[in-house]
């Protein structure tokens, strides 16, 4: 009886063996939130050029920007062709909490299939800062709540997302300004016309050492070889205030097994690849992933947990 249950599963699953085999026998469209140029969408190309290498047809990247990412993740997850991905980031774990109304479920219909990389982000003061150290800042903070001002880049971005874990690890309260994105904010601070800016390690590094601004802490749980002198956020004595921003390769939830599991086998050959994790490291990766399905899966719903809980005890509202 064995057997024969054994034998009627093998007759089951070999049309999707074979189909996982075929696939894709077309071009895969890899859409990213982030518009070109940017970290998030040259994370794409390079892992699209990977895939194209190990694949019989070629990958190519599409930006659709807006929404926070919602354009691109709702297009993927109500694609049906099984050849359309989505390459996103932390921005993500936050769309059910910032969005009223979404005409897709990102946990429902989206599948992760593996975590590309993480990269640290800089705790930067201006040059003139009278502020040494991330004690320093938070002291500062506390003597006089709501003075002391901060940068973000849109609702549910990284520059918000780190900003508010701080203060709320910290246990205070600063005045958040609204930029278009880090490089305004990046001239503000050096102006000193801002008081504190959490910017991505590899433009962050760079003003630092540029003297654009001083590096206090960076958000990562371990410190960057780029600047190693600079401590963490959990030496500095917030550890509740680590943070990474992260890129995830997804595809939509009707996309069979088989096809998943061959495209995660095929990514983390990319992500294996010893050109592939220079180049990453210099777009400020300082973990590179590629880690199985289930491993993907339990990260981002970690990380919707979390960054649900900050957001809502931080009284952000749905748009």
């Amino acid at each position: 009886m064995r057997r024969a249950w054994i034998l009627l599963a093998a007759l089951l699953l070999a049309p999707f063996g074979a189909m996982a085999q075929d696939w894709p026998n077309r071009p895969v469209r890899i859409l990213v939130i982030a518009s070109a140029g940017g970290p998030t969408d040259i994370v794409a190309r390079v892992l699209a050029d990977g895939l194209s290498q190990r694949l019989p047809q070629r990958f190519v990247v599409e930006n659709r920007v807006g929404a926070g990412g919602n354009i691109a993740a709702s297009a993927t997850a109500q694609a049906t062709d099984q050849h359309t991905l989505l390459l996103t980031n932390t921005s993500h774990a936050v769309n059910r909490v910032l969005y009223r109304q979404l005409d897709y479920d990102p946990v429902r219909d989206l599948v992760p299939v593996t975590i590309v990389a993480e990269s640290p982000m800089v705790l930067l003061v201006p040059p003139s800062s009278p502020h040494r150290s991330v004690a320093d800042l938070v002291q500062a903070a506390r003597r006089e709540p709501g003075r002391l001002t901060y940068a973000t880049a849109g609702a549910g971005g990284a520059l918000q997302l780190v900003s508010l874990l701080f203060i709320n690890a910290a246990g205070i309260q600063m005045q958040e300004v609204p930029y278009r994105g880090s490089a305004p904010a990046a001239l503000d601070l050096a102006a000193g016309r801002l008081d504190m800016l959490y910017d991505a390690g590899l433009t962050g590094f760079q003003l630092a050492r540029g003297g654009q601004a001083r590096a206090l802490a960076v958000s990562a749980a371990a410190r960057n070889a780029t600047m190693l002198d600079v401590p963490t956020i959990g030496e500095a004595g917030f550890p509740a205030a680590t943070f990474s921003v992260w890129q995830v390769l997804m595809a939509p939830a009707s996309v069979p097994a088989p096809i998943l599991e061959r495209l995660n086998r095929k990514a983390a050959a990319v992500l294996g690849d010893a050109a592939v994790r220079a180049r990453l490291v210099e777009l400020g990766a300082d973990r590179i992933l590629g880690n199985s399905l289930e491993e993907a899966r339990h990260y981002v719903a970690d990380e919707i947990t979390r960054w649900e809980s900050v957001l809502r005890a931080a009284g952000v509202q749905p748009q």
